[in-house]
């Protein structure tokens, strides 16, 4: 009976996956409010990126994903495939739910050493390490109902066989104990599983991912606590030839603009306990809409970074019909010291420019009150990027408007030194009371001068100031598409320079 259910449910995905070819392909594609520069599943929903892995040239990434459904259901690993993190081959689904559960959030590592067993004649086996989520038992009131399990890809991430020893670390009876991010710490031969446990994180360290034992514990009494802490990640990144570790902790509720968001926390790690420099919340992205970002592993020590781009107050209400959701572009991480204090800063990935054509620049735009930069750049198009400097601090917004009276406002409060997306006049926001709202980030540098990035997609926002100090990510659903372009200032800037770049869809 289990295998016909199976047939029957890889049926159902076969139909869907049909979308990702030929004609119906691009209609799918062609949808209002479609993402065509980042991705998206064919049809139904998507959450958390999982899985996340680099091999033989080929970057991996995997998802939480319901085929059956545009709403959160039983989850499956969906998978794709890029060669520059800009351009996705919507793959088949990698990791089926089976008796032990449906498949939650995890990671992949590339096992170099063969240490698991499972590489065959000098084979390096992939292998994913994952939440088996038992609904049954948690219905039946079992507080040991999410446990950590393995699969292995012997074909470079194609085809994936779950172990049989599953799982291989068990709950100790807690009902929120998931997420397992694994990397291998070359300092003291292991591997460290980085795992979140209700409100806090939980160290395990293995010598072949099989059995794992508890090292130490993190987090009861730092960073943020309005919600379970969720999607963590583990790893170092270089400053002044020196390795600081980054420990990312998803967190939902209980972000800086309510609902979902990521935090984290600096410190060193030695291979057994996390000790933080700060345990002062910081927020990777301010937005509303980015959450369960982790990074590729195998990537050397350039740190890749994907998040959600959604919100759990609404995900499962934003007015799609086909699917729902999608994802960051993907950001590279590194460290910067703002006055005294030391941050993880995000750019757009460079291979973005692959898509990127030839920039028309306006210099020394004088605004005073309002500026129609559609006169100098031609009429707006989505997706496209647009890049400001400001050779002095001041108030500004940039109104990207339809015909409808509909606008997305992005900009920069000079008294409340803040930046700020506000998109309670941007299209459909009836779907959930909260959508519809101002979001506001803080400015971390004194520097007078002043440069934000736009990557601006049909119906979501990324911004990136000051070379990613601050960094937020919105969504928005307007009813016509978005074509006029003003910069407004009441006390009037000087806009040195501004780039408006077209962006090709990823699709086409």
């Amino acid at each position: 009976m289990a295998e016909f259910s199976r047939i029957i449910m890889m049926f159902f995905f076969l139909q869907g996956s049909c979308l990702s070819k030929g004609a119906f392909a691009q209609k799918s594609q062609d949808e209002v409010h479609r993402p065509q520069i980042h991705f998206s599943p064919a049809t139904n929903w998507i959450n958390d990126p999982n899985g996340m892995v680099y091999h033989n040239g080929i970057y991996h990434l995997f998802y939480q994903h319901h085929p059956y459904s545009a709403v959160w259901g039983p989850m499956h690993w969906g998978h794709a495939t890029s060669s520059d993190l800009v351009h996705w081959k919507r793959e088949p689904i990698a990791i089926f739910p089976d008796s032990l559960g449906t498949i939650f959030s995890g990671s992949a590592v590339v096992d170099k050493n063969n240490t698991s067993g499972f590489g065959k004649k000098g084979q390096q086996p992939l292998v994913a390490i994952f939440t088996h989520h038992d609904e049954k038992a948690e219905k039946a009131g079992s507080n040991d109902f999410q446990n950590q399990s393995l699969a292995y890809s012997l074909d470079n991430g194609k085809t994936w066989i779950k172990y049989n020893g599953n799982p291989v670390l068990k709950s100790p009876g807690i009902r929120d104990f998931r997420d397992p991010k694994v990397m291998w710490h070359e300092p003291s031969k292991k591997w460290i599983m980085t795992l979140a446990v209700v409100d806090r994180i939980f160290f395990y360290s293995s010598p072949d991912l099989k059995v794992w034992v508890k090292e130490s514990e993190f987090g009861e009494n730092a960073g943020a606590h309005g919600g379970v802490w969720e999607c963590p990640d583990l790893f170092s990144l270089e400053h002044n030839d020196k390795p600081i570790w980054v420990l990312i902790v998803n967190l939902n509720p209980g972000g800086p603009n309510k609902g979902s968001a990521t935090q984290y926390f600096l410190g060193d790690f030695d291979g057994t306990k996390f000790s933080p420099h700060s345990t002062k919340t910081k927020w990777l992205d301010y937005g509303p809409d980015e959450y369960a970002g982790i990074t590729w592993s195998n990537t050397g020590k350039r740190k890749i970074f994907l998040g959600w781009m959604s919100n759990w107050m609404y995900a499962n209400q934003v007015p799609t019909q086909t699917w729902r959701n999608a994802t960051t572009i993907p950001r590279e991480l590194r460290l910067v010291v703002a006055g005294k204090e030391m941050l993880v800063a995000s750019k757009p990935v460079a291979e973005l420019s692959k898509i990127q054509s030839k920039p028309i620049i306006a210099k020394n735009i004088s605004v005073s009150k309002t500026v129609d930069i559609t006169k100098r750049t031609g009429k707006l198009k989505l997706p496209c990027r647009i890049n400001l400097a400001l050779e002095k601090t001041k108030d500004f917004s940039l109104v990207i408007a339809n015909d409808a009276g509909e606008e997305i406002v992005i900009g920069y409060d000079k008294k409340q030194n803040q930046y700020f997306i506000d998109r309670v006049k941007s299209g459909k926001t009836d779907f959930h009371k909260d959508f519809a709202a101002l979001h506001v980030a803080p400015r971390f540098t004194e520097n007078e001068k002043m440069n934000v990035s736009l990557i601006m997609d049909v119906s979501s926002v990324e911004l990136f100031a000051d070379e990613g100090l601050t960094v937020m990510t919105s969504v928005f659903f307007p009813n016509k598409p978005y074509y006029k372009m003003d910069i407004q200032s009441a006390e009037g800037a000087v806009i040195k320079k501004l780039e408006f770049i077209r962006l090709s869809s990823i699709w086409k």
